[in-house]
């Protein structure tokens, strides 16, 4: 199911100002900012996580009207934190992303194979690197098959192989139809996305393609950077 998600009038008291949007499916959208500028709670506010005004709308229907079980089977969330409380096996978390839809057998091999999980599906949670717990609660969004995904800082935690692997992995997500929001510091990420939404101490300051809100200007206004393009070290994944 393509998914188009819109924010109305949304306000977070004491955190984000009151600002619109539109995201389309087939999209890889980028939320940018300096610490403290409203990444994080611009994304709990459109998964529902987060008491906030105005209006959020997923696929036409308000948020508000949309019972519970419906909301996990159509937005799946990964936040900053790779903390576990319980020894779950990696297998055992990535079957909680069919919990929605009332599953206890799912075939996880090729999400466990995407991730580079299958050598540790067995292994407690609580026994690996953070790197390695952050691909497992990426999997297990992209194990839910919502349409629109929301991840926070996904690739803090992860080596350039993996951090290469997830972006691909969202573009083919994108390219099938799904709306996919990542909150990111690297700029350079951000400017092969689809979209971009620039905020800064709570304010939307600008969005739309890449090169048109990754300007020099904006860049110094809100970062305090100077910025140009030269030739760069460039990593890309080998074929298969």
């Amino acid at each position: 199911m393509n998914s188009t998600l819109k924010i109305k009038d949304l306000q977070v008291e004491h955190r984000l100002n009151s600002m619109s949007l539109t995201f389309q499916p087939r999209s890889l959208i980028a939320i940018v900012g300096p610490n403290g500028s409203g990444k994080s709670t611009l994304l709990q506010a459109i998964s529902g996580l987060l008491p906030y005004s105005g209006e959020v709308i997923w696929n036409g229907f308000n948020l508000q009207d949309i019972p519970i079980f419906q909301r996990a089977q159509q937005l799946a969330w990964v936040g900053p934190e790779t903390s576990f409380q319980f020894p779950f096996t990696v297998q055992e978390v990535l079957r909680m992303g069919r919990f929605a839809w009332g599953e206890d057998v799912h075939n996880l091999e090729p999400y466990l194979r995407e991730m580079d999980l299958l050598t540790l599906e067995d292994r407690p949670v609580t026994e690996i690197s953070t790197g390695e717990k952050q691909r497992t609660l990426l999997a297990r969004a992209m194990v839910t098959q919502a349409p629109i995904q929301c991840w926070d800082e996904p690739l803090s935690s992860l080596d350039i192989r993996h951090q290469l692997e997830i972006l691909m992995k969202a573009r083919m997500m994108a390219n099938s139809g799904s709306t996919i929001l990542i909150s990111l510091h690297d700029l350079r990420v951000a400017h092969c996305m689809d979209q971009v939404v620039l905020l800064d101490q709570g304010n939307l300051i600008a969005s739309g393609t890449p090169a048109q809100v990754l300007t020099p200007a904006l860049l110094r206004q809100v970062f305090g950077v100077l910025s140009h393009e030269a030739m760069s070290l460039i990593l890309e994944l080998p074929p298969k």
